[in-house]
């Protein structure tokens, strides 16, 4: 390193020394264990509908968006330009140019209602889809909800070559040798800012991947979240298996799962497709393990203590007395008349042990826990109930009927086709396949094929489900949002167990090659009408989103058919009744951060202050003048805009006392403080500096 320190000294040119420096020091910084991938130049998005002013930097809309330009001056319908790289001044048509907003650079957004579908007016559950590339909107919702994020489920683009996704506006194919590094720098950036959402006591982050990148996606996340708990799934999503030339063919993906904090699968409901009976003791809804050990340690040896006879009556079966465990060498214990004398004597005849010592068995029948099978002639054995199986009964999870011979706890085996359980680690489940309830379920709703690949509806929810079954006011967001499966998932499971999670999706509108292609020979540009609607946020995902919830066809025709599920009241779940659920649709704009110092830019920011407050009931519009307050209980929301107007605001409060978030519009932080002292809501925030401050920051990470 000293040598190439000398040869770039003698470098003439200072910029290129001082560059070379740096490259350098950064080589020598680089792991030498690890994923190593090339950090790529960084993303541009494009910012249709925003306006172009002297000053802004702009690309061409049939061009590269990361060669860029800056506007120096605006002639009627022209923009005289300064090409970036070559310093050239060039004269282009405002109509062939588009703002764009470099990785990095701060953003302040604002969202622009698009539209809404209100299904369940009496709800105050709102979804929101926003339309947006996800990282800028992943900043938003890092402003949003910080650390109040119960679940991430992704499924973002498999990179597979087949033009499934873009890197700075352009498809990434199979031909480009930086493919994956730039697949793993996109998902750095983006999961970096998902992480700060995620509450970090509490939380569940779900990625699905197939093989292309599973192994380099696995290596990322290790390093990226060492203090999360990483479990990967593998599952069946086409029994029908799609052939590979030259290997073998594929039907299945992969799902990993990272738990945060205390998070943690929860035991539900399963049918018997999930779990296997083969080798347990006993199947049904509760299930008996030998007191007899096998396996490892199983010897008495290993535990002289565990082995002791234990004295069966004859005739009813039940435990008369526990003996004292045996001396070293003794292998016979005494016999008691009418007694069957058992001690743990393995199959092959050797001495074995009982898993509990004689303290612990006798607690165990005290509370239920022993039972006992077999008859004098067979033999007897003894069972017990494990602390896991014990504690699903002191939860309630089975209806004690009464207790057997030993005291063993009977309970109710009403339901044989299911049982409650965490699954295994492979899923072969025949609802997830998304030909079947994925493709198909999309045709229903479309008539023609508008996206392809979508996950099967059963499979997602089921993914949400294992994680969020005993937290029915979960916060689920989903930055890769594609056909809308998410939301549609969520929907079903608060259908089925009553539960009011609430789903945030984000995607952004980009049409399909080929769509791209007609539509450029037919003189459309991005930007245009005709382009936008052909996008898949205003093609696919919210027309989706909008017939599922009212339950018909784009034409509006009933949809038919039952969902595979069953609502709280065991009746079948039917697709035409739609689901009693809202959501609003929004499109990711930008503001000036000098016209929202000074709030002029109230209206646009009072959607952000909704979501922040926590989206409850409708969101509140605003016509004509922006007032000196606003107090909103059915959002639990106020907003005081004007400070001399705070005793008023304050007794407003104190009539409602259901709003519990409160913004106030300061320039001074001591007012602020002194105003927050007398109030007694649980989320307080100064505008616009939280606002400003928040997106400053962020593009300094």
């Amino acid at each position: 390193m000293a040598a190439l320190n000398d040869l770039i000294n003698q470098v003439q040119d200072k910029a290129l020394r001082e560059r070379l420096m740096q490259e350098a020091a950064r080589l020598t910084k680089q792991k030498k264990f690890g994923l190593v991938f090339e950090e790529h130049i960084p993303e541009c998005t494009p910012l249709y509908g925003i306006e172009i002013k002297c000053g802004s930097t702009v690309a061409k809309k049939a061009g590269a968006i990361n060669d860029m330009y800056r506007v120096t001056k605006i002639n009627g319908g022209d923009a005289v330009c300064l090409h970036l790289a070559s310093g050239e001044s060039v004269t282009i048509a405002l109509s062939d140019l588009v703002p764009v907003a470099k990785f990095g650079e701060p953003i302040y957004p604002t969202l622009q209602p698009i539209d809404k579908v209100e299904n369940a007016p009496d709800s105050d559950l709102w979804h929101t889809l926003i339309e947006a590339d996800n990282y800028h909107a992943l900043q938003l919702l890092e402003y949003l909800y910080p650390q109040k994020v119960d679940c991430i489920y992704i499924d973002p683009p498999y990179n597979t070559g087949a033009r499934d996704w873009k890197y700075n506006n352009d498809y990434v194919d199979s031909s480009d040798s930086y493919r994956h590094s730039k697949w793993l720098s996109m998902m750095e950036k983006r999961l970096k800012i998902a992480r700060r959402l995620l509450n970090p006591a509490k939380s569940v982050m779900i990625i699905t991947i197939d093989e292309k990148e599973y192994h380099h996606l696995a290596c990322l996340l290790e390093e990226m979240f060492p203090e999360a708990r990483i479990q990967m799934i593998s599952t069946m999503i086409n029994p029908a298996v799609v052939a590979r030339e030259g290997g073998f063919g594929r039907s299945g993906e992969y799902i990993f799962y990272l738990f945060f904090g205390s998070a943690a699968p929860v035991r539900t409901k399963l049918d018997r497709e999930w779990v296997s009976s083969k080798g347990r003791t006993h199947t049904g809804n509760i299930r008996w393990d030998l007191l007899k050990r096998s396996g490892t340690g199983a010897t008495r040896k290993d535990s002289p203590g565990g082995f002791y006879p234990i004295y069966i009556d004859v005739e009813t079966g039940r435990i008369e007395k526990i003996g004292d465990p045996l001396p070293e060498g003794i292998s016979e214990a005494t016999q008691i008349d009418g007694l069957y004398c058992l001690l743990p004597i393995r199959d092959d005849g050797s001495e074995g042990r009982w898993q509990w010592a004689t303290n612990t068995l006798i607690e165990g029948i005290k509370e239920g826990r022993v039972k006992v099978g077999g008859n004098k002639e067979r033999g007897f054995t003894v069972y017990r109930l494990a602390k896991a199986e014990y504690e699903k009964v002191k939860n309630g999870e089975f209806e004690i009927i009464g207790h057997g011979i030993n005291n063993e706890i009977l309970v109710a085996d009403i339901d044989t086709e299911s049982v409650m359980a965490v699954p295994g680690d492979i899923w072969k489940i025949a609802s997830h396949d998304s030909t079947q309830y994925g493709s198909r379920l999309l045709g229903n709703i479309f008539g023609n094929k508008r996206f392809t690949f979508p996950k099967s509806i059963y499979a997602v929810k089921d993914c949400i489900r294992f994680v969020t079954a005993n937290k029915p006011n979960a916060l689920i967001v989903d930055f890769f949002a594609g056909s809308g499966t998410t939301l549609h998932a969520v929907n079903l499971l608060n259908a089925e167990d009553g539960g009011h999670r609430r789903c945030i999706m984000v995607t952004n509108n980009e049409v399909s090659a080929d769509e791209a292609k007609s539509l450029t020979e037919q003189g459309f540009q991005p930007g245009d009408p005709e382009w936008e609607k052909l996008g898949i946020a205003r093609y696919v995902t919210w027309p989706r989103t909008v017939c599922s919830i009212e339950g018909h066809d784009i034409n509006g025709v009933p949809l038919k058919g039952d969902y595979l599920a069953n609502d709280a009241d065991g009746n079948p779940i039917s697709m035409s009744q739609g689901f009693k659920a809202n959501c609003e649709y929004f499109k990711l704009g930008f503001l000036d951060k000098d016209d929202v110092a000074l709030g002029r830019q109230f209206k646009e920011i009072l959607p952000l202050l909704w979501l922040k407050a926590g989206a409850v009931g409708k969101r509140p519009e605003l016509h004509g003048e922006t007032p000196d307050m606003l107090i909103l209980p059915e959002n639990k929301l106020a907003i005081l805009v004007s400070e001399s107007s705070f005793m008023a605001f304050a007794e407003q409060l104190d009539a409602h006392p259901e709003i519990d978030t409160v913004f106030i519009v300061t320039d001074s932080e001591k007012a602020y403080r002194e105003m927050i002292s007398g109030i007694s809501a649980k989320h307080t925030y100064q505008l616009y500096r939280s606002y400003l401050d928040n997106f400053r920051i962020n593009a300094r990470r």
